[in-house]
């Protein structure tokens, strides 16, 4: 059976607490990433139970959402139709959060797979 990814990113961002909560979005090939304001207004469990989602994880202060094969993409291009959150502006950030970055952690990171 197939997710229906509006579905599946409309639950998440009600969830995470909507654009009140949100502070920044991106993905991967393998999950969704989100910066919020307060990690303790998320419902976890409820994430989990989100159809697609494969589990949910909370590191560095970001949580993390692993989905389906395949439906990454399509999840995160509606999550941001719904959440009016602008890729450009997550992917500034990212590179902004890179130049900071130094040699030795840009080495740790790729080998701990950090890096995606």
């Amino acid at each position: 059976m197939s997710v229906d990814a509006v579905k599946c990113a409309k639950e998440i961002y009600e969830i995470l607490g909507e654009r009140g909560n949100l502070i920044q979005a991106g993905c991967c090939a393998t999950r969704l990433r989100f910066a919020t304001a307060d990690n303790e207004q998320v419902d976890f469990q409820g994430l989990e139970q989100v159809d697609g989602v494969k589990g949910v994880f909370s590191t560095n202060g970001q949580i993390h959402i692993l989905l389906d094969a395949g439906m990454v993409s399509k999840v995160y291009e509606q999550f941001l139709k719904i959440s009016g959150i602008p890729a450009a502006a997550e992917e500034r950030a990212d590179a902004k959060e890179q130049e900071n970055v130094n040699l030795r952690d840009k080495i740790i990171n790729f080998f701990s797979g950090k890096n995606d």
